[in-house]
């Protein structure tokens, strides 16, 4: 004959009916009422039998019982899953029991004040009220917890740790422990804060950290919960690796104080991320001086729906702009940026939405003359290496003339900044995209120390006008942003290895020696606009971005933290070098020289300055290039204008050849 387990009968019951009736419920609070009144009036008499039917026992208890009836009716505490009771519900059912014992005590004020004998000693009721609140409340939570760990006894539970968060620690083992769709079993806390070691919370032991190899080996852990927020960058890379080269995973818990009305919520619970473990701590960037510049402002945003101008977008509208102008070409994309915006923030300011094109002059004419902009940030371009290296004249037109019609309008209007996000590809480029970005560069630097107005010809086109008279100097700042890849950006590494990985792989790096700069996008936006603060025109602002990360770690600790193993579960290839592409990046070539800012993270490049005479009458004759799409001259004029752009692994490799042979 088999022992049938006390959980598994539990289990069966409430499965069979899945919510006990309210009746049943009702009957039970009002038994418990009725037996806690018993036992104090008992208890009051010493169990004397004879007392207690000379006090009229039978008139209180129908007296309570009536009195109880009602107060459960009034405050519905019988309408609630039992299982899932909370501490509302909990203090629902007290306050019933507190609403009877307040009534049968007005009732002896009023028999006191008439010299009349209580319906119930006042001791009587004390007893009863702490007896009664303590069962009705009690079996609620026995009832709840019981019902979690049947449920849970039907699975093999999962042990987990939890790494810090000792303070809030009884908080954080209960929630991971009664996640629905998870089977977690804390069995030990590690903590790093001496302070803690050998304690316990709820029965689970708080070890150090030096003993965390012993611990999840001994208990067989399979995850990790960090809940530490302040965990040091290089520490926390360490601990990662530790995990994941024991196929631990790890989980990041938010702060208890960010937890939705005081519960962890699934969704809050997040696989860590590779933005986590980015190689150098987050930048930390002055945010009261740029909010009291840019929140009254007329603010355009070119590229407005990409993942940099995006993010412009996000934070400015925070800083309670006058009115922030979102322009794009792309229609999908500019529609969810506008959605997001004003669901999150509502009609914060003035909000416009713009489809169009950077290099058409006339429709950004129209633009500018019906919003006036005062300050400008230019993120739209085309940033795909290789696709560029395919399209030298696309990249032209939009690097390149697109940049000249927003930068000329800008100076036209008078905007008080514009502000150029470049890349760390524009210095010492091998492909089309970095030299055209370098073009730019440099001519938004020569407008900035050369220009002082713009007028239009007889033929309808721009044409700039050099002056030696400095007196008044430009209106407008022209400003530059120089940085690396960014994490998590439209077509970048990042999004394109979870895909991979989601798929079963394999994950492709070009090369296995290739590395980059990396950045997150928030960092990469606070930095745009630290810029437009900071600058007084001319300047290409660089950030310190740590150390460079080699791509194929990277990969191999995506696929890790994806819980599988590289090279085993998911494979890596190496495609070789793509066209365009080098194995390194640069932030600045021979030829500069850097100043330091304020913010130490934040660097100013010292260049030379450049005969704009040439550089604009050069433009011209590469745009003209570009618009009649003879890609080849228009390759060979980029390398005229920038000689340290020497090709690689690309077609235009020859025009470097040529040029070594003359």
């Amino acid at each position: 004959m088999s022992i049938i387990n006390p959980m598994d009968f539990f289990y069966s019951i409430i499965k069979e009916k899945e919510t006990t009736p309210r009746w049943i419920i009702f009957v039970l609070d009002v038994i418990i009422c009725v037996m806690s009144l018993t036992y104090a009036i008992l208890l009051r008499f010493n169990f004397d039998f004879n007392s207690i039917k000379a006090h009229n026992f039978y008139l209180q208890l129908g007296a309570v019982t009536v009195i109880n009836i009602l107060c459960f009716l009034v405050f519905g505490t019988y309408k609630g899953i039992i299982r899932m009771s909370s501490l509302k519900e909990g203090a629902r059912c007290i306050s019933a029991v507190f609403a009877s014992f307040f009534v049968v005590l007005t009732v002896n004020f009023i028999c006191s004040y008439y010299s009349w004998a209580h319906l119930i000693p006042t001791s009587v009721l004390i007893i009863y009220f702490f007896t009664a609140s303590f069962i009705i409340f009690g079996y609620r939570v026995a009832a709840k917890d019981l019902y979690h760990r049947s449920i849970k006894a039907r699975y093999n539970l999962e042990n987990v740790m939890v790494f810090g968060g000792a303070s809030n620690g009884f908080l954080i083992k209960r929630a991971i422990e009664h996640i629905k769709e998870c089977n977690y079993s804390v069995v030990a806390f590690i903590e790093t804060n001496s302070r803690f070691y050998n304690r316990s919370i709820d029965n689970v032991k708080i070890y150090s950290f030096h003993k965390i190899k012993k611990v999840s080996k001994d208990w067989d852990v399979k995850t990790v919960f960090l809940a530490s927020d302040n965990i040091e960058l290089e520490f926390k890379n360490k601990l990662v690796e530790y995990f994941l080269s024991r196929n631990i995973k790890v989980k990041v818990l938010p702060s208890v104080e960010n937890w939705v009305e005081g519960k962890l919520q699934p969704l809050q619970i997040e696989d860590i991320k590779i933005e986590d473990l980015l190689n150098r701590p987050p930048i930390e960037l002055a945010k009261k001086h740029i909010t009291e510049y840019l929140e009254t402002k007329r603010i355009l945003i070119t590229g407005a729906a990409g993942s940099i101008g995006s993010e412009i977008a996000r934070q400015v509208v925070r800083m309670n702009p006058s009115m922030v102008i979102l322009f794009d070409n792309s229609e999908t994309p500019l529609y969810e940026i506008e959605y997001e915006l004003k669901k999150k923030y509502g009609e914060k300011g003035s909000m416009k939405v713009v489809i169009g094109d950077v290099t058409e002059i006339d429709a950004m004419r129209r633009l500018f003359r019906k919003y006036r902009p005062e300050v400008v940030f230019h993120a739209a371009a085309y940033k795909h290496v290789p696709m560029m290296e395919n399209n030298p004249s696309e990249a032209v037109k939009n690097n390149v003339l697109g940049t000249k019609v927003v930068a000329d309008l800008s100076l036209q209007f008078r905007v008080e900044r514009f502000v150029l996000i470049s890349t760390d590809k524009a210095i010492n480029p091998t492909n089309v995209m970095g030299a055209s970005k370098r073009i730019a560069e440099m001519y938004i630097k020569g407008l900035q120390h050369n220009f002082k107005e713009l007028y239009m010809n007889t033929t309808g086109k721009y044409v700039s006008v050099l002056s030696n008279d400095s007196e008044e100097g430009l209106h407008t700042k022209f400003i530059t942003t120089r940085f690396g890849n960014v994490l998590g950006s439209n077509g970048s590494v990042i999004p394109r290895f979870k895909e991979q990985i989601q798929r079963g792989g394999p994950v492709t790096v070009t090369d296995p020696n290739i590395i980059r700069y990396f950045m997150t996008i928030p960092e990469a936006s606070s930095l745009v606009l630290e810029a437009c603060t900071m600058g007084n025109g001319g300047e290409i602002f660089l950030f310190d971005m740590g150390e460079p990360v080699r791509i194929a770690d990277l990969a191999h600790k995506m696929i890790k933290l994806s819980g599988f193993v590289p090279g085993k579960d998911i494979k890596i290839e190496y495609t070789g070098l793509r066209p365009g592409e080098k194995l390194f990046e640069e932030l600045l070539n021979k030829e500069e020289e850097v100043i330091p800012t304020y913010n130490k993270k934040i660097m100013i490049s010292k260049t030379s300055e450049a005969d704009f005479q040439f550089i604009g009458s050069n433009v011209e004759i590469l745009i003209k290039l570009a618009q009649q799409n003879k890609n080849y001259e228009v390759v060979k004029q980029m390398k005229f204008m920038v000689p340290e752009y020497k090709s690689n692994n690309s077609v235009y490799e020859e025009l470097d050849r040529v040029k070594q042979v003359s």
